[in-house]
């Protein structure tokens, strides 16, 4: 029996977001996923570095949402390949936030698709464009 849901939301700043969860009738969890191309404005940054950066500052962001429906831990997931990163090249970048549900309710209703985009717009702009170390693609080419 497959209970999972997926909600997309369209493109934000190049990005495709969307959300989802496992289970929509036992709701515990919801997932934000982000994915684009990505392509480094210079080669002289430490990309290992800025991807653990760029994760702790999702968490950081998350924690300080101070929202109802959603408890202050999660799970952040940041998945951009860093041994072939170069200027003239794009690299897929994949991003999960999972979110544990502090009060149930409907995750298709608009009220909820408004909150939860809203939340994903806040993370493209606040921690993946701060210092603007990436252009973001939707394609490849």
């Amino acid at each position: 029996m497959k209970n999972g849901k997926y909600i997309s939301l369209a493109d934000y700043e190049n990005v495709k977001i969307g959300y989802g969860t496992v289970d929509s009738k036992n709701l515990k969890t919801i997932y934000l996923k982000l994915n684009s191309w990505v392509q480094p404005k210079n080669n002289d940054d430490d990309f290992v570095y800025l991807i653990s950066k760029t994760r702790r500052l999702i968490k950081e962001f998350v924690y300080k949402l101070n929202n109802k429906n959603f408890k202050p831990q999660c799970i952040v997931d940041l998945d951009i390949k860093t041994r072939g990163i170069k200027v003239e090249k794009r690299s897929f970048m994949n991003l999960e936030v999972t979110l544990y549900v502090e009060n149930k309710f409907d995750i298709k209703n608009k009220s909820t698709k408004l909150l939860i985009k809203n939340i994903i717009e806040n993370i493209v702009e606040i921690c993946l464009s701060d210092k603007n170390l990436f252009n973001f693609n939707k394609h490849k080419k």
